[in-house]
């Protein structure tokens, strides 16, 4: 992640939960708010009702490399929590990627490109 930092304190998260915009399908729930730095920071919810370790940490890594593979797309500026849902485990990863983008599009989160 070139462009972005990692959430890490439950402060954060918290805030975030609490005061942020959100949006939800069936595989993510994204939340956001924005941040007064020049880049974003994300962090991941994995529930332990979604499996054992292994499966969390996998659910984790494609979502992480969905956000890295399409960072460009994002604005800057964004505290951004990630929550996978049940049916992220089963999930493509090209099903991931797309709930990420279309969740993000529709929060504000990716840049307008000049048409």
């Amino acid at each position: 992640m070139q462009f972005s930092q990692s959430l890490k304190q439950n402060s954060q998260f918290r805030r975030l939960y609490r005061q942020g915009k959100t949006a939800a399908d069936r595989n993510l729930a994204l939340y956001c708010r924005k941040n007064r730095l020049g880049v974003n920071r994300l962090g991941y919810t994995v529930s332990g009702k979604l499996g054992k370790a292994v499966v969390r940490n996998r659910v984790r890594r494609r979502l992480r490399e969905c956000y890295r593979i399409n960072e460009r797309a994002f604005a800057p500026g964004w505290d951004i929590v990630v929550v996978a849902r049940h049916r992220a485990v089963d999930a493509s990863f090209h099903e991931l990627e797309a709930s990420l983008l279309s969740l993000s599009d529709k929060l504000g989160l990716t840049r307008k490109e000049p048409a």
